[in-house]
């Protein structure tokens, strides 16, 4: 994607900080919005008079949603100057999550998932290269982290946050605050950002050619199965820790838990794939998963309580979950250099893919028992690990790749 900036030069570093924070800050909200459901999903639940499974499947809508509409918004919304875009999508998203807490039924919330589904989908790519495009050469790497990490601290912090905000104030009023920060931050960013203009439209059949590559193919479904493993429980989490003996007030911490771990196991497994090299990563993030997970659907089973065994686990669930990303997107790149935001950005509509796979099966085995819903996600696990080693080889043989 090509983006000119009209007065780089002009904009002293100060002003840079601060556009690029509100960016950051844009996508802190999207990934909030994407994880505050599954922080009161229960209440919702009985307010909106659907089993907990059907609530869940406003997260599976979601996920899918954002990962089917980004590559379609990116050919569509190509040419529309940067700034527009952007105000535009957290626009749309503000108004999404307004008509959630408003929703009077079931079917005007799923709709409501669906619009923020398409403000988040042309937001999160897009803030990336703008971000890229308002800094140096050789700062765009922090800038990059800076505008991601709003994504994993929303990650670690959004599920908790909305179990803490829909207990004090009720889960409308939670994702009514999540709106009022989306409109805020988007009127931020119409006042900060300079004029951008838009890229060159490239055809989406252009876009998707480097799924013909052999290497890239094999790669994209250990994200969706990892994702999908990591999901399956993670939704439905307020349920889960309290099958597993957590309190109520101890759910919250050990939501926390899981946060930490997902901050620290996304930060740590970078350094590790340069040492070890991502494939190596992936079995032993995936090992430690199916662990985790077989020992909570096994402590739901036994009807047992153990608060500090569960809060290691909670750890170690985050840490497994969210140690995919850095050695997944490594893989891609090695496979597809020249065509590494591509991936990246295919890589991320794997993400999403997989967290919609991951809450839907989640929500059909958790039916009969939380037990269940923790099987299946080390289930899927194993089934990642194992698709992972078997075409770890076409992946990294260059002899694949086509020209």
């Amino acid at each position: 994607m090509n983006i000119s900036l009209t007065d780089k030069t002009a904009s002293p570093a100060p002003r840079r900080s601060g556009q690029i924070s509100f960016l950051a800050l844009g996508t802190f909200a999207v990934g909030t919005d994407a994880f505050v459901i599954a922080g009161f999903l229960p209440r919702m639940a009985d307010e909106l008079g659907v089993s907990e499974a059907a609530a869940g499947y406003s997260v599976t809508v979601f996920a899918i949603c954002y990962a089917v509409f980004s590559p379609l918004l990116a050919t569509v919304t190509a040419t529309v100057p940067r700034r527009r875009l952007l105000v535009t999508a957290l626009v749309v998203l503000g108004l999404a999550n307004l008509g959630t807490a408003l929703a009077p039924d079931f079917a005007v919330l799923m709709a409501t998932r669906v619009l923020a589904a398409l403000g988040a989908a042309a937001y999160t790519p897009n803030a990336g290269a703008v971000a890229s495009s308002l800094v140096t050469e050789e700062r765009r790497g922090r800038a990059l982290a800076l505008v991601v990490s709003g994504l994993t601290v929303a990650t670690a912090i959004g599920v908790p946050l909305g179990n803490l905000a829909s207990r004090l104030m009720g889960w409308r009023s939670a994702l009514g605050l999540v709106a009022v920060l989306c409109l805020f931050i988007g009127l931020g960013l119409a006042v900060l950002l300079p004029r951008l203009a838009g890229g060159i439209r490239t055809p989406l059949a252009a876009r998707l050619a480097v799924l013909r590559d052999p290497s890239v193919r094999v790669i994209l479904p250990v994200t969706v199965l990892g994702m999908a493993a990591a999901y399956t429980a993670y939704a439905y989490a307020i349920p889960a820790f309290a099958a597993v003996g957590a309190s109520s007030d101890a759910t919250q911490w050990m939501l926390f838990l899981y946060g930490v771990g997902a901050i620290i196991g996304a930060q740590s497994s970078g350094g590790l794939t340069d040492r070890f090299g991502g494939t190596r990563v992936l079995i032993a993030g995936y090992a430690v998963m199916v662990g985790t997970l077989a020992a909570f659907g096994s402590l739901s089973l036994a009807g047992v309580a153990l608060p500090v065994l569960v809060g290691a686990l909670a750890f170690t669930w985050g840490a497994s979950s969210w140690c995919q990303t850095p050695p997944q997107q490594h893989r891609l790149i090695a496979a597809a250099p020249e065509e590494a935001p591509l991936v990246i950005a295919l890589n991320s509509s794997g993400i999403y893919i997989g967290i919609g796979v991951g809450t839907f099966i989640g929500g059909l085995a958790g039916v009969g028992s939380a037990a269940w819903m923790f099987f299946s996600g080390a289930v899927i696990a194993v089934l990642a690990a194992g698709f992972l080693i078997a075409t770890s080889r076409v992946a990294e043989d260059p002899g694949a790749h086509t020209s």
